[in-house]
């Protein structure tokens, strides 16, 4: 279930966006799942359908979700393989870093200041 909070300095997109993103990534939606339509998620939720829609784009670029058409939006296989590829970025930059000498403390911190 998504839900914003009107009284949330997060922009409404945003916590669309953010709560099907950890539902995608967490399991609780899987691959294939059938998302609300534009129209009633915005209905739903009492936000703008282009709201809605805006938070649909971003994790259609993202590789989380896929639009067919007429047919709906649905969770994307390409999601797992997204995971797949952070993860393996992760494991690489973990060896360069022990390659390089660097502690898992520092580390850790470059990988938060490129979060930002």
């Amino acid at each position: 279930m998504v839900r914003v909070d009107p009284n949330s300095s997060i922009p409404p997109f945003e916590q669309v966006r953010t709560a099907y993103a950890a539902q995608i990534n967490d399991g609780t939606l899987p691959v294939g799942a059938k998302l609300p339509t534009v129209r009633k998620l915005a209905e739903d939720l009492g936000i703008a359908p282009n709201t809605v829609a805006k938070a649909y784009r971003e994790l259609e670029e993202a590789g989380l979700i896929e639009t067919r058409g007429r047919a709906g939006t649905f969770v994307s296989a390409v999601g797992d393989e997204t995971r797949e590829r952070a993860r393996q970025a992760a494991a690489d930059y973990a060896a360069l870093t022990r390659k390089l000498g660097l502690g898992k403390d520092e580390a850790k911190a470059i990988i938060d200041a490129a979060l930002g």
